[in-house]
């Protein structure tokens, strides 16, 4: 009858029990150990939503054990559980590809976490809602995440002892062929990039390229999302876009306004001196407007012409349209206190036709009559 005491030396699979009892107890208390820890900084993070009294590298340290992957603990454990025991060749080649495409998995994540808490950072640093890294973000983590998980596909492939020279070869050679296939859509894919680093726009921003008119929705990658002042969505590519003209309205500090007042030629001289003063006068007593010039500059057309430049201090349209329509009131008013006319418009001829009477039309060529309000 066999001993007890060498129970521990009987072998399976190649391995005594005292080496699987070693190895079982690692294994359970990392996988027990690691996924606690994770839970209690993920606690602690959670508590701290505003991150205000959390230094950065370790809200960083915090963030990247918030997204470590239960597999990678798992494959974590095994590994150390499994560094004494023998197995046969075609298991531990398995084992050892398993792990280390886990491990190259999870190092991808940390690396995407890393880019979006770099991300998070900056636009909590910025002061106000930062549109324009919130448009930019998700073609910075497009770029990103091919860029990184390619480099860790790579290195994988590397450790598990599979030569990448000639597969970076074929890749380069096979890249090369894809983007003559795809170069429109890689055209718009560089497009956003140059969007997302020049930032010329973002979203909320009106714009005007070429004859479309509306406000940005959506940056996307190959893409832009135009809402126009009709209400239809306008769909443009990147690339055209950079082609083109862009005015953006969603920068303007204040809108420079320049109008002309044509006055009647028979306006006494000593009332025509007096516009300047009445025109300055009634800028400057309205709201969010900055007088700049009012100047008789043309005697030689139809009517003396005065030429009036001022500024709104307010980018909204609806602020310039109320000022313009309180100065055109005052000036109305000012001018018949001083005796200034304006010049009246040409009468514009109206042919009328009746089906009636087109024969007496055709005879007549018509009948020309003033156009209401001439």
């Amino acid at each position: 009858m066999a001993d007890w005491r060498d129970i521990p030396q009987i072998e399976f699979l190649g391995n005594d029990l005292k080496t699987w009892a070693v190895a079982l107890g690692i294994f359970l208390v990392t996988f027990t150990i690691l996924p606690l820890v994770r839970r209690v900084i993920s606690a602690r993070r959670s508590r701290h939503t505003d991150h205000s009294t959390m230094h950065l590298s370790m809200d960083l340290a915090a963030n990247l054990v918030a997204g470590t992957s239960p597999l990678f603990l798992l494959a974590l454990a095994v590994w150390l559980a499994s560094r004494d025991l023998a197995f046969p060749p075609k298991v531990d080649r398995w084992l050892t590809i398993a792990i280390v495409l886990v491990f190259w998995m999870q190092a991808a994540r940390w690396a995407m976490a890393a880019v979006r808490f770099a991300v998070d950072a900056r636009r909590q640093r910025s002061t106000g809602p930062d549109t324009l890294l919130r448009s930019s973000m998700e073609v910075i983590l497009f770029a990103a995440g091919i860029l990184i998980w390619g480099i860790a596909f790579l290195l994988a492939l590397d450790n598990l002892g599979i030569e990448i020279k000639p597969l970076l070869a074929g890749l380069g050679i096979g890249g090369i062929a894809l983007a003559l296939a795809v170069q429109t859509v890689l055209g718009d894919l560089l497009a956003s990039l140059s969007i997302a680093l020049d930032k010329p726009f973002g979203l909320g921003d009106a714009l005007t390229v070429d004859d479309v008119q509306g406000t940005v929705e959506h940056i996307g990658v190959k893409s832009t999302r135009l809402r126009s002042v009709n209400g239809e969505q306008i769909i443009m590519s990147n690339a055209d876009i950079l082609k083109s003209r862009v005015r953006n309205f969603g920068r303007l500090r204040e809108r420079r306004s320049l109008f002309r007042l044509d006055v009647h030629y028979e306006t006494p001289v000593p009332a025509l001196a007096a516009v300047p003063a009445a025109v300055r006068e009634i800028i400057e007593a309205t709201p969010a407007t900055r007088f700049d010039r009012c100047h008789l500059l043309s005697c030689g057309g139809p009517a003396l012409q005065f030429e009036v430049v001022y500024f709104v201090t307010s980018p909204e349209f609806a602020v310039y349209a109320n000022a313009q329509q309180s100065i055109n009131l005052a000036i109305l008013e000012r001018f018949r206190a001083l005796g200034v006319s304006f010049m009246g418009a040409t009468p514009t001829l109206v042919r009328l036709h009746d089906a009636r009477a087109g024969a007496a039309d055709e005879r007549t060529g018509g009948t020309a009559v003033p156009a209401p309000g001439a």
